[in-house]
């Protein structure tokens, strides 16, 4: 295995772009729901919960090794699969919406169920907002027909912080999308990387504080939130009830670790309240790679021991 310095990590937008698909202050809302539990009784899960895992990690060891993860697909399948994985979470490809379904049929054939789908749109502008949610749904329509679930949708980052203009037309936009992916019996999780979290997350709070619950769910990427900020236990007590699915990574003195483990997040706090609350639970392992990760195992070794400690902190 190479080492970690000889890594060219590749920028998730990029890695789209080469794979051909379209990527494209409030304040804190307390709007948590919690469990009510008989008077002496533990909670228990909703459901047993699905175990999965996000695609972007696996691009970067691909890479490693001058490979292209595309052309390698089934055999990240069947890796997770072996593994005991429930599903693969890809990018929705909304330029081509039929190879969603493929998409489908091979994770089927593979033994792994379609769940959920991520995007990015830029949403910001009213025109680009308008062919952004057009193109999604027409990919939705087909991804639900193929048996997915989820849309996974980050609104795109543009460099600076966006006026407050532009993120009334951005969340007007999520707010018109998430309705017409329920129409079409999905749900929509907004994801979020670190530019929502700057100016104590202003674009992050303002994006769930301006759309409705029932439309807009959360794609709850605790590494994000953590890294922007904010406990990830404050962002379950404020957005808990909106979590449709999770994005899962850890990191020991700030830097991304190779696999899920202990370490900066405290995972058992975080899987008590999503117990206690009865959260939504698909939880998507993303193993992503950063300048200074140390890698000292494979991508397969390194799944199989993260789907263990999922199982053993969340109970699924």
């Amino acid at each position: 295995m190479r080492d970690r310095d000889q890594i060219d990590v590749v920028d998730r937008r990029q890695f789209l772009r080469r794979a051909g698909v379209a990527m494209a202050g409030g304040g804190v809302l307390l709007a948590s729901r919690p469990f009510a539990r008989s008077a002496g009784r533990e909670a228990v899960p909703s459901s047993p919960g699905q175990v999965g895992s996000n695609i972007y990690g696996w691009s970067q060891y691909y890479q490693r090794d001058g490979k292209d993860v595309q052309a390698h697909l089934d055999e990240v399948m069947s890796a997770l699969r072996d593994a005991g994985y429930d599903y693969l979470e890809c990018f929705m490809d909304t330029a081509n919406p039929e190879n969603n379904a493929r998409l489908g049929e091979r994770m089927k054939a593979k033994g792994l169920k379609p769940v959920s789908l991520y995007t990015g749109a830029r949403l910001h502008e009213e025109a680009a907002a308008e062919a952004a949610r057009s193109r999604i749904v027409a990919a939705a329509r087909v991804c639900r027909s193929a048996g997915f679930e989820i849309v996974s949708c980050n609104a795109d980052p543009i460099g600076r912080a966006k006026t407050e203009s532009e993120l009334a037309i951005q969340a007007a936009a999520l707010d018109r999308l998430g309705k017409e992916l329920a129409e079409l019996g999905l749900r929509m999780g907004l994801h979020h990387h670190l530019p929502e979290m700057a100016d104590q997350g202003r674009e992050f709070h303002r994006m769930f504080r301006d759309t409705d619950p029932e439309r807009v769910g959360f794609c709850y990427d605790v590494h994000w939130v953590f890294r922007g900020g904010i406990r990830p236990i404050e962002a379950l007590a404020a957005y808990g009830n909106r979590v449709v699915t999770w994005h899962l990574r850890q990191s020991r003195e700030g830097i991304w670790w190779e696999d899920l483990d202990s370490g900066d997040i405290d995972y058992r706090e975080v899987a008590q309240y999503a117990l206690e609350h009865r959260l939504p639970r698909r939880f998507t392992v993303e193993l992503a790679l950063e300048k200074n990760t140390r890698v000292t195992r494979s991508a397969v070794e390194n799944h199989r021991r993260s789907i263990e400690y999922v199982r053993r902190v969340f109970g699924v």
